[in-house]
């Protein structure tokens, strides 16, 4: 069955083993199996209308195209929804895959439509090495391989807003400039990726509080931990983004400061130079009783009484700290 991209089985001990790709079988009576499908295939589609292990509702859940994360108990079933960053080439991290969850007592069945790498780390660890013994503590396991495949991409958003802050204490107006932009799209990637964590932690924490025959003591305290490490990634991510409204305060004041002190040169230059056109203003009306209208050296006395006029103009600036 093409529809099957991973198929599993889990004894009472924690032993996997793989299992045939081609049966979806029922729900394991020691242990349990665990079913990844392919959301885009269309066997997938058939396969969820056709069976009786998995209602409507569960159906809906599984093969809808975009859903947020949340937690559904339906007796002693549960639907949970879970995101998990896009780290496939070409992609922004910020554009998370949902990964849904139909969990019965002896059987684990998952659905995604995009390739994740955490799904992968998944595969392997069940071939490597012991796993949870019951349904609950395997979607512990796969709620913090989700985490930790996030942590790279939270990592690299503090250090890019650490690189913004270093550009801050430069004096290349060229790298103020292009900081601008810079943090806009790391705000917005910061808001989008916390989006969806939020509700996560809320998801794993309500399926910690159930009292299902699959989650015992030991489950409920890692998926707690999975919804701590959810509510640290979020707060980290709210830092982030209060660190971009921080740099970009900084930007406009570092801006209005540039403005204000260019706006501050032309006001002394008009101050200057208004007196100065005055004078000039006044000598070339045409009208009688102007002085040195005959002299020969008119120009120059009118020339020398303006440059002693900007002198002390100057001179008053330069003592009242305008310049």
């Amino acid at each position: 069955m093409s529809g099957i991209l991973h198929a599993w089985t889990i004894d009472e001990a924690g032993q996997a083993s793989p299992a045939p790709t081609d049966v979806f079988g029922d729900p394991l009576d020691a242990g349990y199996a665990w079913y990844h499908f392919d959301r885009n295939d269309p066997e997938t589609h058939a396969l969820f209308t056709a069976d009786e292990g998995v209602d409507a509702i569960a159906t809906r859940t599984l093969l809808a195209f975009d859903t947020r994360p949340r937690t559904i108990v339906r007796g002693k079933d549960v639907l949970i929804n879970l995101r998990g960053v896009n780290l496939n080439e070409g992609a922004n991290p910020e554009d998370m895959i949902p990964l849904r969850f139909f969990i019965q007592s002896g059987r684990v069945v998952s659905c995604n439509g995009k390739p994740m790498k955490a799904i992968g780390d998944m595969v392997e660890r069940l071939g490597s090495q012991t796993v949870s013994r019951t349904p609950g503590g395997f979607i512990a396991s796969f709620a913090l391989a989700l985490i930790e495949r996030m942590s790279p991409t939270i990592t690299d958003l503090n250090e890019r807003v650490d690189t913004l802050e270093e550009l801050l204490e430069g004096k290349d107006p060229s790298q103020r400039d292009a900081a601008r932009g810079k943090v806009a799209e790391l705000r917005r990637q910061a808001i989008m990726l916390r989006r969806y964590l939020a509700p996560q932690k809320d998801a794993l924490t309500a399926l910690s509080q159930q009292q299902l025959p699959w989650i015992n003591g030991d489950d409920q305290l890692r998926l707690r931990d999975a919804a701590d490490q959810a509510t640290r990634v979020a707060e980290e991510l709210d830092a982030v983004r209060e660190r971009c409204a921080v740099v970009k305060d900084q930007l406009t004041d570092m801006r209005a400061e540039e403005m204000n002190r260019n706006m501050m040169v032309l006001s002394v230059v008009a101050a200057i130079f208004l007196p100065l056109g005055l004078v000039s203003g006044m000598m070339g009306i045409n009208v009688g009783g102007m002085p040195w209208v005959e002299d020969g050296n008119g120009f120059w006395y009118v020339t020398g009484i303006i440059v002693v006029i900007g002198i002390v103009q100057l001179a008053v600036f330069r003592l009242v700290k305008w310049i």
